[in-house]
């Protein structure tokens, strides 16, 4: 039994060795000429895995500082539209206020040059009126002293009413 289990354990060790042998030889062929080029390629993968990860987080804070900055100028073009438009309003009503003072102001001219107008006319039909009336009152005063004038009585008694007139005055 003893050369039997020492024939089969020296034939053993041979398959040990030639098989741990062959195995070695593999591993460094596997190593030289697979596991490499594998390893090379699973790091070259991983940084451009990594690359693409970092490129896509700049391009997310590059879209995070764009989306502030167009809400800035969002925020300051509506402030200036607000501005414009105040300013705009304030113009309007300026000019609209300039508007009715210079209206008024006309109106005011042209009411006193048209009551001055009335009053120059007012008095030229008043003098007009009174040498009219003095007129006529001369002449029916004329008249009527020619009537009263032509009788000699009648102007004796015209004379002492008015002597007794002045002096009873």
């Amino acid at each position: 039994m003893d050369k039997l289990f020492e024939g089969l354990l020296n034939h053993h060790i041979g398959f040990v060795v030639w098989s741990t042998l062959a195995f070695v030889i593999l591993f460094v062929l596997l190593r030289a000429l697979a596991w490499k080029p594998i390893l090379g390629a699973i790091h070259e993968r991983e940084r451009h895995i990594e690359s693409a990860l970092q490129a896509a987080e700049n391009a997310k804070a590059e879209m995070a500082r764009l989306t502030s900055e167009n809400e800035s100028l969002l925020k300051e073009a509506r402030a200036e539209r607000d501005l414009i438009l105040k300013e705009a309003k304030e113009l309007r009503e300026k000019m609209i206020a300039e508007s009715r003072a210079t209206a008024q102001a006309e109106g005011a001219k042209m009411i006193e040059k048209a009551r001055i107008e009335i009053e120059g006319q007012k008095a030229a039909a008043l003098a007009d009126v009174k040498n009219q009336v003095s007129s006529l009152s001369i002449e029916i005063a004329e008249k009527i002293l020619r009537r009263e004038f032509a009788d000699q009585s009648k102007q004796e008694a015209l004379v002492s009413d008015l002597l007794k007139e002045v002096k009873l005055n």
